[in-house]
C-alpha cells in the first residue's frame, strides 16, 4: 500500500499541503496587483485611503441603532451620582 492520492486500495490518502501564497491577489481598493511590500494593497495610497475608511466608519455591520447611554459608557439611572453640587 502507497500513499498515493490516486491508489484505489488506499482508503483515505493523504491530503495535500500548500504553501500560503497569494501571487496573484488584487489591491481591495482600486483592484490594481498587490504589491509585496504593501500587501494586500498596491500601494501606500490605497493602504492610507483603506484606513481612512475604517476611520470614518466606513466599514459597519447594519445593526438595530445604538442605545446613546451605551455609547457614553454610562448605564440607564447612574447618570450624574458620582457628581458634587
Amino acid at each position: 500500500m502507497t500513499d498515493d492520492p490516486g491508489d484505489p486500495d488506499n482508503p483515505e490518502p493523504k491530503a495535500r499541503v500548500l504553501p500560503f501564497a497569494r501571487k496573484n491577489s488584487s489591491c481591495p481598493v482600486c483592484g490594481q496587483p498587490s504589491a509585496k511590500s504593501h500587501r494586500p494593497f498596491c500601494s501606500e495610497r490605497c493602504a492610507d485611503v483603506d484606513l481612512g475608511r475604517w476611520l470614518k466608519g466606513g466599514y459597519r455591520i447594519p445593526g438595530p441603532p445604538a442605545d446613546p447611554a451605551d455609547e457614553m459608557g454610562e448605564a440607564a439611572g447612574d447618570q450624574g451620582e458620582d457628581e458634587t453640587i
